[in-house]
């Protein structure tokens, strides 16, 4: 017979078993969200780092004819001009594993390997067909698109190269991606960070071989930016292929008497393609802003340039922390666990608040320190990003809620709100007035178009967050 003391000790370990199981549903919140963020943010940092390291050594360059400074700030704005292309292409590998990660992730929770299979292979299907489109860009497209942003002269020369370079050689980071996303959907996440590191470590080294003639290599100049990011890429692709084939027994890519599956590629693209639209709203906007910048001063591409440099070391940990908050806040709203639904926002914001809040303080008071890192040798590099960083700066005392809003959408189902969000801010106001404003007073008003944007998405998360509370949040019991 079962006496209630034997039943309250069974209720006990019941318990304990339940929070060893469910810790992101009993764990205090606090420990919980640093312990799922952390490698996450320690992850996005190593790439903010190693895309500064690149803009670092290419503002050095000097031109055959020894001119230090126009080459340098050439470089750094050839570099601009490539980056909405590059980051359309990283837009469409992640949206493709986004899509292809959710199948798989369900199929194998289901016990479906057909299925699990299939999307894999499907997806490195997918990835070659996507690489081929961007092969395409790189061969033909690259000056064309250079030019369309206002690139002449060295600015073109060395921006056609980096594109070029870099579309061409861009099956390294498809590779890399679906890969890595292979290992991440079977729980395997430790991988990619050897992975994402190798392929920084590699990057990292051969940028001042390749790029300055190190070693006995060719003096490359921007040409050997490139292609040390494509070495890193390709290296961390085969290192993700490898370790997918020697610890991945859950899914193996199997391409033998492959056929593309249009059910499975529809499936893929229904969830990933919002994925590929947001990343694309960012390309489209710095596009747009190397264009109204360059028609006022090249100068001022380079500032644009080295200020989204910088800006990556306060924004990638916070998108670190929204990986880690996202599973946090959606497995309890699934288990109906409004109280801790609260907390992680709460605590999100507020680690939120304060990198941005470090970002405003450097921005503000050390402009000219931290443009200096980035020393080209040329005057307007400081003359004109000085002032550029301070008026910047003011759109980080705003941005941290509507980041972490952003993220709350998305984790409760609302990813919508989040499209419209970025296409109001990016598009329908920053652009535009950035183009008023460089026609109203040039360079002295044009950076202002930041902080009014971010008031603009303030003001539409705000009430998309006060809606999501009313209508999905308050109505869940305590």
């Amino acid at each position: 017979m079962t006496t209630p003391g034997k039943r309250r000790m069974m209720s006990n370990k019941e318990v304990t078993a339940d929070f060893k199981e469910n810790k992101m549903g009993y764990m205090p919140m606090n420990r919980l969200l640093i312990g799922m963020a952390a490698p996450m943010i320690i992850s996005m940092l190593v790439t903010a780092f190693y895309n500064i390291v690149d803009s670092i050594f290419v503002a050095r360059i000097v031109d055959e004819g020894g001119d230090a400074a126009s080459a340098g700030t050439a470089a750094l704005s050839a570099l601009g001009m490539a980056f909405p292309f590059q980051t359309l292409l990283i837009a469409f590998a992640t949206g493709t594993c986004v899509g292809v990660n959710a199948i798989l992730s369900k199929a194998l929770g289901e016990k479906d390997k057909v299925t699990a299979q299939k999307a894999a292979n499907n997806g490195v299907f997918l990835s070659f067909c996507n690489y081929l489109l961007f092969l395409f860009i790189g061969v033909f497209l690259a000056p064309v698109l250079i030019a369309s942003q206002k690139g002449a002269g060295l600015t073109l020369e060395y921006g056609s190269q980096y594109l070029r370079i870099v579309c061409i050689g861009s099956l390294g980071i498809y590779m890399e991606f679906i890969f890595e996303r292979l290992l991440q959907s079977t729980g395997k996440t430790i991988f990619t960070m050897v992975t994402q590191g190798v392929g920084a470590i590699v990057n990292i080294i051969l940028d001042p071989i390749l790029i300055f003639g190190l070693l006995g290599f060719p003096q490359m100049r921007v040409a050997g930016a490139a292609i040390a990011t494509i070495t890193g890429q390709i290296v961390a692709g085969i290192l993700a292929f490898i370790l997918n084939r020697r610890f991945n027994e859950d899914v193996q890519v199997d391409l033998k008497g492959f056929k593309p599956d249009l059910t499975i590629i529809k499936r893929i693209y229904s969830v990933g393609f919002p994925s590929i639209i947001m990343q694309a709203i960012g390309s489209v906007m710095t596009y747009s802003m190397n264009r109204i910048l360059g028609g006022l001063n090249e100068a001022a591409v380079a500032v644009f340039t080295v200020y989204f440099k910088l800006q990556s070391i306060f924004f990638m940990p916070i998108f670190g922390l929204n990986n880690g908050m996202v599973p946090i806040l959606a497995f309890n709203y699934g288990a109906r666990k409004r109280k801790r639904m609260m907390q992680v926002i709460r605590l999100s914001m507020v680690y939120a608040l304060c990198f941005m809040a470090i970002g405003f303080i450097l921005f503000q008071f050390m402009p000219k320190q931290l443009l200096m890192i980035f020393d080209t040798g040329d005057d307007s590099l400081i003359t004109y990003g000085v002032p550029a960083l301070r008026i910047i700066a003011w759109h980080y005392l705003l941005a941290w809620f509507c980041i972490i809003g952003g993220t709350v959408f998305q984790a409760l189902g609302n990813g919508l709100y989040s499209l419209i969000v970025s296409v109001a801010r990016q598009l329908v106001v920053l652009v535009p007035v950035a183009y008023i404003l460089s026609k109203i007073g040039g360079l002295s008003l044009i950076w202002w178009c930041f902080p009014i944007a971010e008031l603009m998405s303030l003001a539409v998360t705000s009430f998309f967050l006060i809606r999501i509370y009313k209508r999905i949040i308050a109505p869940i019991p305590e």
